[in-house]
């Protein structure tokens, strides 16, 4: 039986033992809304304030609307279960098990061209086929490790783990991201390389913005953002893309914790830092004035206050040809969504996320800023409306709510 937004906030609320009013009030939001969602006379609420109802509700944003953990394939060799195991690697912890090592562990040279062809995967949005592959190149990495212990090859190695911390989270379990991103920073130290390392801290930003830890993720962006400030002696592109990486990171909680100013003068920054980058491709992520370009139309839609139409003009200055990763591209274009939803622009929005679908058929059903827009959008609808209803269901949203 499926259950709505307002089902999990009343068993959770009554789980807390708060009344409607408290948790409202912890909230920052009104007790009319909180009502209605209970009572079912709403099916769903922005964004922003769904996120301050988990945070009230001490509750991951995923587990409040119900995004999907788990991938559309099943696999033999791989999946969301393997990956767990291949991140939570029980012969690793001292005294347990010994590892079994692998009749033929990989060379050093084809292993890596298999960490970038996964990272290509994860950029082109195929998440059934990278959760497929994943575990078993986590469990060939650290066989090549052990054999080796190249620095270059703990450089690849920690590349491999961000690539599970990224796809754990985009499945809704940034617990496991959080553990990945562990051994990730480990394997980055042993490759003795402050800027993977670098990458490596944005990446736990990113996981902590997942677990709902804004301050903290703002935190260690900032701190590492500052240790690696590039100077004229040391300014070279790569250190600048990871720099500015780390001020982008570190912009999103600031907007979330209705710092709009600072997340705006973080972006400025980071924009400075592209100018004198240009686009760049460095451990395994991308940096452009393009990619900072999106997140400003972002962050004018996070926060208590969402600036939809500011949210708009922005997007008119982002090139969206010029975007080098897909799934990149449509989480932007899901932005865009929503703020063409809340300008009124119901049918534009819709369109656009059937754009987004059509090319990232996958992806989309683990983004909860689409499913949030499509449930807002089936609240408003004012006759029914086929085509949104199809996108709802291939969503996961229940269109008879």
């Amino acid at each position: 039986m499926s259950t709505s937004i307002g089902d999990r906030i009343r068993n959770l609320r009554e789980f807390r033992d708060v009344t409607q009013e408290q948790l409202a009030q912890r909230a920052g939001v009104s007790v009319d809304t909180v009502r209605k969602l209970e009572q079912g006379s709403r099916q769903s609420a922005r964004i922003n304030t769904l996120r301050a109802l988990a945070r009230a509700l001490d509750v991951q944003l995923e587990r409040l609307v119900g995004q999907p953990t788990v991938t559309q394939e099943l696999s033999d060799d791989g999946g969301l279960i393997a990956l767990r195991d291949a991140i939570q690697d029980v012969s690793a912890l001292p005294g347990v098990l010994a590892d079994d090592d692998i009749e033929d562990p990989p060379d050093e040279g084809s292993w890596a061209d298999a960490v970038r062809a996964a990272t290509r995967l994860y950029w082109a949005g195929e998440l059934s086929e990278l959760s497929s592959t994943l575990p078993l190149l986590l469990r060939d990495g650290r066989a090549v490790a052990r054999e080796t212990g190249t620095e270059p090859v703990w450089q690849q190695l920690a590349l491999a783990y961000q690539l599970a911390a990224s796809l754990a989270a985009q499945a809704g379990h940034p617990d496991w991201a959080f553990q990945a991103v562990e051994k990730q920073l480990a394997a980055d130290r042993k490759a003795s390389d402050p800027l993977a390392e670098g990458m490596g801290v944005s990446t736990l930003s990113w996981v902590l913005l997942r677990q709902g830890r804004w301050e903290q993720a703002q935190r260690v962006a900032e701190t590492k953002a500052d240790a690696l400030e590039p100077s004229i002696r040391r300014a070279t592109a790569a250190r600048y893309a990871v720099y500015g990486n780390l001020l982008v990171a570190a912009a999103t909680p600031a907007a979330r914790g209705g710092n709009q100013s600072g997340a705006q003068q973080l972006l400025n920054y980071a924009e400075c830092a592209a100018t004198r980058s240009g686009a760049v491709r460095v451990y395994g992520s991308a940096f452009s004035v393009t990619d900072v370009r999106t997140q400003q139309v972002n962050i004018a839609l996070a926060g208590e206050e969402s600036r939809p139409g500011e949210a708009l003009r922005l997007s008119a200055r982002v090139d969206v040809g010029a975007i080098s990763r897909p799934v990149h591209a449509a989480s932007h274009r899901v932005d865009v969504a929503q703020a063409q939803y809340e300008t009124g622009d119901g049918n534009g929005a819709l369109a656009t996320l059937l754009e987004v679908e059509s090319q990232q058929p996958e992806w989309i059903k683990f983004q909860t800023l689409a499913a949030t827009t499509v449930r807002e959008m089936l609240e408003d609808e004012r006759r029914r409306n086929t085509r949104l209803r199809g996108l709802a269901s291939r969503l996961g949203v229940d269109p008879a709510l």
